[in-house]
């Protein structure tokens, strides 16, 4: 009998600690905004999610949890549950020298059903 009794409280802590949502997306709290280089909207733009993060973990795509990818207007919207966030974006602006690459990030904490607005500097290497 005690060997059941044991088996359950383990079953309902591992299932306690699995069941919180915290640094990862699909909540009731919303982070939209722009992806901008001097002012000027990045079209299709990606923004990298790196969750449980307040500083940057590097350029490499690899090292993100997830992406959204802005819309032609350099607009992004992301769904998250309460946690923090690093946000790194990058795109091309054509209007500057070759490769036209432009990238920067930055760190967001949010709470609760919060709606934040954070547009993301991007600038050329």
């Amino acid at each position: 009998m005690k060997a059941i009794i044991k088996f359950f409280l383990v079953a309902i802590l591992i299932s306690a600690v699995f069941s919180c949502k915290k640094n990862q997306i699909g909540g009731k709290a919303k982070i939209t905004g722009m992806v901008l280089h001097h002012n000027k909207p990045i079209p299709n733009a990606y923004v990298y999610i790196k969750y449980n993060s307040t500083e940057f973990p590097g350029d490499d795509y690899t090292l993100y949890d997830t992406y959204v990818q802005a819309d032609a207007g350099g607009n992004y919207s992301i769904s998250f549950y309460k946690g923090s966030y690093f946000l790194y974006a990058s795109g091309l602006d054509m209007e500057i020298p070759a490769p036209y690459i432009v990238k920067g990030g930055l760190s967001v904490s949010i709470r609760n059903k919060e709606h934040l607005t954070k547009d993301i500097a991007v600038t050329e290497n």
